[in-house]
C-alpha cells in the first residue's frame, strides 16, 4: 500500500521539486491540480469516503457531489486506487463487496474472487510431487487467476448503482493520464519489486522509466491504463472477459513476456479465453451474527473473513470486555482469534467445491463449545486442533491443526456512504505487493498472483484440506469487509488490507470501538495484535514497548514484533445524521477520510 505523504505538499512546492529533478524524474509536468490534503477523520453531511489515498477518496467524493450513490462512489474510488495503488489493487485482481441498501434495510454481498483455470487440479503448484518454491509461484503465470474486479463493478452497478461505468471511470482515467505525485512508499515498493519488474519489459517500461526508480515528488503517469479505462467505459467490462483485452491477458499468462536477458525462470499459466468468458462475480447472502445488540454482517465463503470474525465475536460475547483491563481484553481477543483460525483452517474453502458448515461456524452453540477452552491464567497451545461445528461438544477438539497459509498483505480497502444512507465496504487486491510482477503489455495494469492463496499441498495427507486448487475454484481469502447495523440502520462499516491479519484487525477494531468505547478513528489507530493459530502472536511497537506485553507474557503468551499491521478505513453514522469517515493516522502514511459537506468535528 502506497503512502501519500508527498501529497500534502503545496502545488508550488511540487513544481519546485519536479524542476529540481530534471531528467531523473519519470514525468516532466505536474498534475493539473494540486493533490488533495489528507486527514484521518472527517465529519459532515452528504456522504463519506475513506481510503488509503487522497486522490482516490476525492474521486469518490466527486461522484457523490454529482448525485451518485455509495455504490457509484465505491467503484470510482476503486478505479482510482488502481491508478495510485497499482501494487495493491487494479483490474487485474479481485475482491469482496458488501452493500447496505437503505431503502430495503438489507445487506448483500458480491464475491469477486479470482478463479483458477478450468484445467487446474490439486497438483497446480507441484513439480515431481513436491511444491514449487513460493516465490517462483508468485512471479509466474501459474499464480494468475481470472480477474474478478471489473465483473464486481459491473454486478454492483447493475444491482444498486445509478451512474454508468464510463462516467465513474472518468476521474481515474484523468488521474492516470495527468499523473499523481510519487511519495516515499510508492518509491520503496517499486524498489522492492525492481528486480522482478526489470525482468518484464512492460513492467520495466511503466514502473522503471529509463531504467530508474520513480523519484519521490515527481509525477507518475500511466497513459496505457488511461486508455484501458476509456475502452472499458466505452465497451463495457465484457471487453476484459470476451474482447481483445481478454486475448491480451490470456497471451500474457500463457506466454509471460520475459526479457530474453533475464535469468529468472517464469512458469507459464494455463488460463484460457474460455476461463475469462465463464467468470461470474457472485451475488450472495452475507454472514450475520448478533453481538451486543448489534447485527454484524460480513462476507461469506469463499472468504473466511465473515465466518472467522463472526465466530471470534461469538466467543467474546460471554465476556464483559468493558470491565476488563487491557491485558485481560487482549488475552481474550488473542485466544478467540486463535480458536477461529483453527476452525477456519479445517472447514473453510470455496463452497462450490467444499461442504463448508457456514451456519455451524457462526452458531452461538459452537462458539460456546469453543469458548470454554479459554483460561484466564493460561495460554492455549498452538497450533490448536479444530472443533466440529456440525456436532459441537463442550471444550472438545479433534483432528489435526491446519497451518495458516500465507496471503499477500498489500490489498486495499475503501468504505463509502451516501446521503440516502446506503453504505459500501469493499476490499480489493492483486495479492502480493506488485501481484505477479507481470504487466499486460500496452494495458497499464499488473496481473494478480491470487492462486498462491491456495494450499500448495495438504499439511497432512490424512486430513482433507478444503483449500487445495481445483478447476474454476476460488482460493480461500481472509478479506473481511464488515457492516454493522442496529435495528436495521447502519452503525458503522470497516475493513482493512493485511493478508491473514485482516481478520484480526477487523476484530480488534470492532471490539475496540464497541466494547472499549474508543472513537472509531482511535479504534483504528490502536496498536494491534494478530494471532493466527501459531505459537507466536504478532504485535505492533505500541504493544511491544508497553507494560501490557510483560503482563501477557506472564500468562504464557509469546510475541513477535511486527512494525505495521493493516491499514483500516471505516465510516460511522452519527446520532445526528452526519457521517464520520475514519482512516489510519500513521500506518502506511496515513489514510484519507472525506465527506461531501464538512460540518466540524464530532
Amino acid at each position: 500500500m502506497r503512502r501519500s505523504v508527498g501529497r500534502n505538499v503545496s502545488f508550488l512546492s511540487v513544481i519546485a521539486v519536479i524542476g529540481s529533478l530534471g531528467a531523473a524524474a519519470p514525468a516532466s509536468s505536474p498534475p493539473s491540480a494540486p493533490p488533495p490534503p489528507k486527514s484521518p477523520v472527517a465529519v459532515g453531511y452528504g456522504g463519506a469516503v475513506a481510503s488509503v489515498d487522497a486522490d482516490a477518496s476525492a474521486a469518490g467524493i466527486e461522484v457523490l457531489r454529482k448525485g451518485g450513490n455509495a455504490v457509484d462512489a465505491a467503484v470510482a474510488t476503486a478505479a482510482a486506487l488502481g491508478v495510485t495503488e497499482p501494487y495493491s489493487a487494479g483490474i487485474g485482481g479481485g475482491g469482496y463487496f458488501v452493500h447496505y441498501d437503505a431503502r430495503k434495510r438489507t445487506v448483500e454481498t458480491i464475491d469477486g474472487r479470482e478463479t483458477a483455470p478450468r484445467s487446474a487440479d490439486s497438483s497446480l503448484f507441484l513439480e515431481n510431487g513436491q511444491p514449487i518454491p513460493f516465490a517462483d509461484a508468485v512471479t509466474s503465470g501459474l499464480g494468475v487467476g481470472t480477474p474478478g474486479t471489473p465483473a464486481t463493478w459491473d454486478r454492483a452497478l447493475d444491482a444498486w448503482g445509478t451512474k454508468p461505468l464510463r462516467q465513474l471511470l472518468k476521474p481515474a482515467e484523468r488521474l492516470a493520464r495527468e499523473g499523481f505525485v510519487v511519495d516515499d512508499t510508492f518509491r520503496s515498493q517499486t524498489a522492492a519489486n525492481q528486480a522482478r519488474f526489470a525482468d518484464f519489459p512492460a513492467s520495466a517500461e511503466l514502473f522503471l522509466p529509463g531504467g530508474e526508480l520513480p523519484v519521490a515528488g515527481s509525477v507518475f503517469k500511466n497513459p496505457d491504463l488511461a486508455r484501458t479505462y476509456a475502452t472499458l467505459g466505452r465497451e463495457g467490462v465484457d471487453e476484459l472477459y470476451r474482447g481483445e483485452l481478454a486475448q491480451d491477458i490470456v497471451s500474457t499468462v500463457r506466454t509471460p513476456p520475459v526479457d530474453p536477458a533475464a535469468a529468472r525462470t517464469v512458469r507459464p499459466g494455463d488460463l484460457t479465453v474460455k476461463d475469462l468468458k465463464s467468470y461470474r462475480a457472485l451475488r450472495q447472502a452475507p454472514t450475520r451474527i448478533g453481538y451486543r445488540g448489534l447485527d454484524v454482517y460480513g462476507i461469506a465463503p469463499s472468504s473466511s473473513g465473515g465466518t472467522s470474525v463472526g465466530e471470534a465475536l461469538n466467543i467474546l460475547e460471554s465476556t464483559d470486555l468493558t470491565k476488563s483491563t487491557e491485558a485481560q481484553y487482549l488475552h481474550r481477543l488473542i485466544e478467540a482469534s486463535r480458536i477461529a483460525f483453527a476452525d477456519r483452517g479445517r472447514w473453510v474453502g470455496d463452497p462450490a467445491f467444499e461442504d463448508v458448515p457456514t451456519r455451524g461456524l457462526l452458531s452461538q452453540r459452537f462458539a460456546d463449545s469453543r469458548e470454554c477452552l479459554i483460561k484466564d491464567d493460561a495460554v492455549l497451545t498452538s497450533p490448536l486442533a479444530p472443533g466440529d461445528p456440525r456436532d459441537p461438544s463442550r471444550c472438545a477438539t479433534g483432528g489435526t491443526a491446519a497451518p495458516t497459509t500465507f496471503e499477500g498483505e498489500n490489498t486495499t480497502h475503501l468504505t463509502a456512504a451516501d446521503r440516502w444512507g446506503n453504505v459500501v465496504a469493499y476490499t480489493l487486491t492483486i495479492e502480493s505487493t506488485g501481484g505477479s510482477g507481470i504487466t499486460v503489455p500496452g494495458r497499464g495494469f499488473l496481473l494478480n498472483n491470487e492462486l498462491t492463496d491456495f494450499s500448495f499441498a495438504p499439511a497432512n495427507p490424512a486430513v482433507h484440506d478444503p483449500n487445495l486448487p481445483g478447476p474454476g475454484k476460488r482460493p480461500r481469502s481472509s478479506i473481511s469487509p464488515t457492516i454493522v447495523l442496529k435495528h436495521g440502520v447502519p452503525v458503522l462499516a470497516l475493513g482493512t488490507p493485511g493478508g491473514a491479519t485482516i481478520i484480526t484487525t477487523v476484530l480488534q477494531s470492532l471490539t475496540g470501538h464497541v466494547d472499549r468505547g474508543l472513537p472509531l478513528v482511535e479504534a483504528i489507530a490502536a496498536p494491534r495484535a494478530s494471532q493466527r493459530n501459531s505459537a507466536t502472536t504478532e504485535i505492533e511497537p505500541g504493544l511491544w514497548n508497553s507494560p501490557v506485553r510483560g503482563q501477557l507474557e506472564a500468562l504464557g503468551h509469546v510475541f513477535r514484533a511486527n512494525p505495521e499491521i493493516g491499514a483500516a478505513t471505516g465510516v460511522q453514522r452519527l446520532p445526528d445524521g452526519r457521517w464520520l469517515a475514519a482512516a489510519e493516522k500513521v500506518r502506511r502514511g496515513g489514510g484519507s477520510a472525506m465527506v461531501v459537506h464538512p460540518s466540524g468535528r464530532s
